[in-house]
């Protein structure tokens, strides 16, 4: 097989393997061996080896010393603890981002992103362009994490962004459309302005403290789930994957 084939067949095992484990098919506990899953994918080895590597970097599977891998089981306290500790590192980034400094086009930058996501907005209070807001609120949090000046940071930030639920956009309204969190994007947006603001004028502790807020917003909407709305668990990408 040429090298491109197993790359493309590689991505495909990952975001069929992914999409299998968040959507609660393939559950916390069970092992998945290469050999199975290169049947059932249709495909050779190679790219479901690539595969089952890459899931375990992103925290969805563990290596099992015996051989082969296992999903891995996760609670709510699990999810919790993973949305605290991004809080903690987005934190930190705008914190050294505001007391060292930052280059002007840095913030030029990070700042037209915040006017983009402005624009995901209409007139009505729950009136949300879900898919741009997103992909805009990704670029937002890439753009924080280097505005620290530190790759250590940087990397740690992403580390703890990996997992789906502790990403930056983790229960947000997606195709759920649930009125009441796109209502809460709103708030979220201005978090994004005040964080720009306080780095901006070198206001390191205001800094923290508003990224380390903002990242609460996926804690609120997944309790607001559980506790208000448990219908809306096998609506919302990720939460199927997790025990309740």
């Amino acid at each position: 097989m040429k090298q491109s084939e197993t790359a493309t067949h590689g991505r495909r095992a990952v975001i069929e393997l992914r999409e299998k484990i968040l959507s609660g098919e393939l559950q916390g506990g069970t092992r998945l061996f290469e050999v199975p899953l290169a049947e059932l994918l249709d495909i050779s080895r190679t790219p479901v080896r690539e595969a089952l590597s890459r899931l375990t970097e992103e925290g969805l599977l563990d290596r099992l010393p015996s051989g082969g891998f296992v999903v891995r089981r996760f609670g709510f306290s699990d999810v919790i603890d993973a949305i605290e500790v991004r809080g903690v590192m987005e934190g930190m980034a705008a914190r050294l981002a505001a007391e060292r400094g930052v280059e002007t086009e840095a913030i030029e930058k990070i700042s037209e992103t915040v006017r983009l996501l402005d624009d995901c907005f209409g007139e009505k209070l729950d009136e949300v362009d879900f898919d741009a807001y997103s992909e805009l609120n990704e670029r937002f949090h890439h753009q924080l994490a280097a505005l620290s000046g530190s790759e250590m940071i940087r990397r740690e930030v992403e580390r703890a962004s990996s997992l789906p639920f502790a990403s930056p956009s983790a229960f947000l309204p997606d195709k759920a459309d649930i009125a009441s969190f796109r209502r809460s994007l709103r708030g979220a947006q201005e978090q994004h302005r005040l964080m720009v603001a306080a780095i901006s004028a070198r206001e390191g502790s205001r800094a923290e403290a508003i990224a380390r807020e903002h990242a609460r917003t996926a804690r609120r909407n997944l309790e607001y789930i559980l506790a208000e709305d448990p219908g809306l668990i096998s609506k919302v990408r990720g939460l199927a994957f997790i025990r309740h």
